[in-house]
């Protein structure tokens, strides 16, 4: 693109900052970590869960210059924002550390417990 960015992209940009509150560096420590091995789906035929696959999408989203953004990449932005949207409307009842469910926002860059 290595434009400005649209009115509606600006929009998903804004957005996509407010709820991906994990730095790349914490997205690529995450990755490592045998919990967010653990949970996601996988699609036939590849080797880690569509969670784990964005996230390496957002690190690499996180650390392009925003001028430089490419339309997949924004596409990608929306996606990532409605996934958060979604689970953490489904957030489970109690204390989420250590569930599932708080691995699995993780995976798409979001740290419930920030």
């Amino acid at each position: 693109m290595a434009t400005s960015l649209s009115e509606k992209q600006e929009e998903i940009y804004e957005e996509f900052y407010d709820l991906v509150n994990m730095q790349p560096k914490e997205i690529e420590d995450w990755l490592e970590t045998d919990e967010s091995k653990s949970v996601g789906q996988t699609k036939e035929g590849d080797d880690e869960s569509v969670g784990r696959q964005s996230a390496r999408k957002i690190i690499e989203i996180k650390r392009t210059n925003k001028s430089d953004l490419s339309d997949e990449q924004v596409d990608h932005m929306q996606k990532v924002c409605g996934y958060i949207k979604r689970h953490v409307a489904q957030e489970p009842d109690g204390d989420v550390s250590g569930t599932d469910w708080s691995y699995s926002l993780k995976n798409w860059g979001h740290d419930p417990s920030k």
